[in-house]
């Protein structure tokens, strides 16, 4: 029962096709789903499973256009590429 409402959410989610921006936009609809309080627990399973699948695709699509990022300023030459740092506190 679960796998097969589990397979009916990600239909609608439109499968792993889904772009970054869509897979933001079905991540809120998650969001605000479950903190609705009007699922049942099984329903809440099954839609936060789903979350946890678009987020990680959501990730996957981030590392890959960061890898096009540096390949691209890379092969502009002389770029350096570094990591990120938040500026902390203070």
């Amino acid at each position: 029962m679960l796998r097969s409402l589990w397979c009916a959410a990600m239909a609608d989610a439109g499968g792993p096709e889904l772009g970054f921006d869509q897979i933001l936009t079905r991540l809120r609809d998650v969001v605000v789903r479950l903190e609705s309080g009007e699922l049942s627990l099984e329903q809440s399973l099954v839609i936060y499973e789903e979350g946890v699948q678009l987020a990680r695709r959501g990730q996957q699509l981030l590392a890959s256009a960061e890898k096009r990022v540096e390949i691209l300023v890379s092969a502009s030459g002389g770029v350096e590429v570094a990591p990120f740092e938040e500026p902390g506190p203070g």
